[in-house]
Protein backbone atom coordinates (compact mmCIF):
# COMPACT_ATOMS: atom_id res chain seq x y z
CA UNK A 1 0.00 0.00 0.00
CA UNK A 2 1.55 3.03 -1.23
CA UNK A 3 1.34 6.43 0.28
CA UNK A 4 0.44 5.11 3.77
CA UNK A 5 1.53 7.09 6.72
CA UNK A 6 3.12 6.18 10.09
CA UNK A 7 -0.39 8.00 11.65
CA UNK A 8 -2.85 6.07 9.26
CA UNK A 9 -0.97 2.64 9.80
CA UNK A 10 -1.47 3.66 13.85
CA UNK A 11 -5.40 4.52 13.30
CA UNK A 12 -5.94 1.20 11.60
CA UNK A 13 -3.85 -0.30 14.63
CA UNK A 14 -5.92 0.96 17.19
CA UNK A 15 -9.27 0.15 15.20
CA UNK A 16 -8.43 -3.48 15.05
CA UNK A 17 -6.83 -3.85 18.40
CA UNK A 18 -10.27 -2.02 19.53
CA UNK A 19 -11.84 -5.07 17.21
CA UNK A 20 -10.10 -7.79 18.91
CA UNK A 21 -10.80 -6.45 22.74
CA UNK A 22 -14.49 -6.16 21.49
CA UNK A 23 -14.50 -9.76 20.39
CA UNK A 24 -12.49 -11.51 22.90
CA UNK A 25 -14.70 -9.82 25.78
CA UNK A 26 -17.60 -11.66 23.93
CA UNK A 27 -19.07 -8.36 22.19
CA UNK A 28 -18.88 -7.31 18.81
CA UNK A 29 -17.62 -4.61 16.62
CA UNK A 30 -18.90 -2.67 13.52
CA UNK A 31 -16.25 -1.81 11.44
CA UNK A 32 -18.09 -0.21 8.01
CA UNK A 33 -20.61 -1.79 6.96
CA UNK A 34 -19.33 -5.18 8.43
CA UNK A 35 -19.56 -6.94 12.41
CA UNK A 36 -16.88 -8.70 13.58
CA UNK A 37 -17.82 -11.53 16.00
CA UNK A 38 -15.64 -14.36 17.69
CA UNK A 39 -16.08 -16.16 13.77
CA UNK A 40 -13.79 -13.24 12.55
CA UNK A 41 -10.62 -14.02 15.31
CA UNK A 42 -8.19 -15.55 12.51
CA UNK A 43 -8.94 -12.00 10.37
CA UNK A 44 -8.98 -9.90 13.08
CA UNK A 45 -5.84 -10.85 14.41
CA UNK A 46 -4.25 -11.04 10.75
CA UNK A 47 -5.41 -7.46 10.51
CA UNK A 48 -3.72 -6.78 13.97
CA UNK A 49 -0.14 -8.40 12.90
CA UNK A 50 -0.62 -6.91 9.28
CA UNK A 51 -1.13 -2.71 10.73
CA UNK A 52 1.67 -3.37 13.13
CA UNK A 53 4.11 -4.45 10.51
CA UNK A 54 3.27 -1.66 9.09
CA UNK A 55 3.37 1.11 12.02
CA UNK A 56 7.01 -1.11 12.80
CA UNK A 57 8.60 -0.17 8.97
CA UNK A 58 7.32 3.33 9.06
CA UNK A 59 8.68 4.09 12.40
CA UNK A 60 11.80 3.01 11.48
CA UNK A 61 11.62 5.40 7.91
CA UNK A 62 10.11 2.50 6.07
CA UNK A 63 12.77 0.63 5.86
CA UNK A 64 11.47 -3.24 6.48
CA UNK A 65 13.35 -6.09 7.92
CA UNK A 66 14.76 -8.66 5.81
CA UNK A 67 12.72 -11.79 6.26
CA UNK A 68 9.63 -10.36 7.51
CA UNK A 69 6.56 -9.82 4.84
CA UNK A 70 3.72 -8.19 6.22
CA UNK A 71 0.23 -10.59 5.41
Amino acid sequence: MAGITLAQASAQLAVWIAASTAVASGQTFSLGDKTLTLANAAEIRKSVEFWDAKVQEKSRGGRAIKGITPC
